[in-house]
């Protein structure tokens, strides 16, 4: 069987298995559609299945999570947990709460977890979870009460040396909290590897919250830096509100660079004298205002739910919201107001036909899995101080982030000159580097 023919089976029947999991199928197909040049000269890859195996998850887990509301009624939610390759490592990956999580987004987040894990360096495999839970609008009690019968059926999947999962969207330090309690509870032991993200006075690591936004943007610095420019000067639109966006914007203004929109589910903040970060912060962690009301207390802003962010003119563009937020119609948005590169800080915010117009634009593009590998690396970085009972400073957690996070676009781009690409071709350089790193170490393991 030829490359080609090769791969087309295998999507055929990951759409078989796996039907109706549109964000899973798209992962798929974006990874394998760049394997061809890795297979022709790695035949034993396709004699041994390892493209079979690697879109196959190892364990699927999923669970009932009843919980009891403020006014005493009974709810009831699906835990899950997909564990999907471990190969390198440790399984390793967030959990998201939010509405639209199902098994299909997980599986999505895992498979690309297991590449952005890959590209690190740092020993660890690819794993996510979560639930269709909203911790938005609940209480403190219903949110502990929730996450406790959420680990009352996870704790006896995960490990510090088996599946290590972390926070994504709507789990943050107050939620990882309540989780390691209960985990603690269950097993009668302070297992602090057993979650990262954890706050720093009881385990966590200076730089974790910030890591995912701060390496998004290392990333594109080192981006810019191959046509001879930087953030400086730059003006910059960051999609979403939440951590990584906050923590982007921090980073690009203190690059110079002037962060003149930023978006939540209701819409979009245009502020030409740059976004206020304290505000931001204060309204969204703090009040948990929807952004509307930043442009009422600052009057220069304007607040707009019509169009898109991506309408905003800018320099660069940084998805940190959620998958597919770009499509073709953003996409000829910001090339048309001259676009120079588009980063993605949250995981697959481009859909594949965005993706093709940046592409034809001559558009620098860095994908997900490369971008915004400095959350998962710093959560390996924090797993390290656990192991060792060690704390490093937040400089030295940053410069080991910043480190890692040349070295990933280092390795994109010469592993897509290496087989055939342009170095400009991140999704090609990314997907294959991480992919070998894989595979050599399926292929050394046998048929497990």
């Amino acid at each position: 069987m030829d490359v080609s023919t090769h791969i087309e089976a295998v999507l055929a029947e990951v759409r078989r298995r796996n039907p109706g999991e549109a964000e899973f199928h798209q992962a798929v197909t974006e990874v394998l559609d760049s394997l061809g040049p890795a297979l022709a000269r790695h035949p034993e890859y396709v004699r041994g299945a390892i493209v079979d195996r690697i879109c196959e998850p190892e364990r699927q887990v999923m669970f009932r999570v009843p919980w009891v509301d403020d006014e005493g009624a009974v709810r009831v939610n699906r835990g899950f947990r997909v564990e999907f390759n471990s190969a390198l490592g440790p399984y390793k990956g967030g959990l998201r709460f939010h509405p639209s999580v199902n098994l299909g987004i997980v599986k999505f987040l895992g498979f690309e977890q297991i590449f952005k894990n890959a590209l690190t360096g740092m020993g660890i495999g690819g794993g996510k979870g979560g639930s269709d839970f909203d911790p938005r609008g609940r209480s403190d009690g219903e949110v502990m009460r929730f996450c406790q019968s959420f680990m009352t059926e996870l704790y006896r999947h995960i490990g510090e040396n088996t599946d290590v999962p972390a926070g994504d969207i709507g789990v943050g330090g107050r939620e990882i909290g309540y989780l390691f309690g209960q985990y603690k509870r269950l097993t009668n032991r302070f297992d602090a590897g057993v979650l990262t993200g954890k706050p720093v006075a009881w385990g966590g690591s200076h730089a974790r919250t910030e890591a995912t936004g701060y390496g998004t943007v290392f990333f594109a610095e080192e981006m810019l830096a191959t046509r001879g420019k930087s953030f400086d000067g730059r003006r910059v639109v960051v999609s979403g509100s939440g951590n990584v966006a906050l923590y982007a914007i921090e980073k690009v203004h203190a690059l110079g660079g002037t962060v003149v929109a930023c978006s939540d589910s209701s819409g979009y903040v245009v502020d030409e004298g740059g976004v206020d970060l304290e505000l931001l912060k204060e309204l969204k962690e703090i009040r948990r205002e929807r952004l509307s009301v930043y442009a009422e207390v600052k009057q220069s802003a304007r607040f707009s739910d019509r169009g898109t962010l991506y309408d905003v003119p800018c320099d660069v563009a940084l998805p940190c919201a959620t998958q597919n937020e770009i499509g073709r119609e953003e996409a000829l948005s910001l090339t048309k107001n001259g676009v120079l590169a588009v980063v993605e800080g949250a995981n697959m915010p481009s859909t594949p036909e965005a993706v093709e117009v940046f592409g034809e634009a001559g558009v620098l593009f860095g994908p997900g899995k490369a971008a915004n590998a400095g959350g998962v690396a710093t959560s390996a970085l924090e797993m390290q101080q656990n192991a060792s009972r060690d704390r490093w400073t937040f400089e030295q957690t940053e410069t080991r982030l910043a480190a890692v996070m040349r070295d990933v676009h280092a390795e994109c781009r010469r592993t897509a000159e290496e087989y055939g690409g342009s170095a400009d071709d991140y999704v090609l350089g990314a997907n294959i580097a991480g992919f070998l790193r894989v595979a050599d170490a399926m292929q050394a393991q046998g048929i497990v």
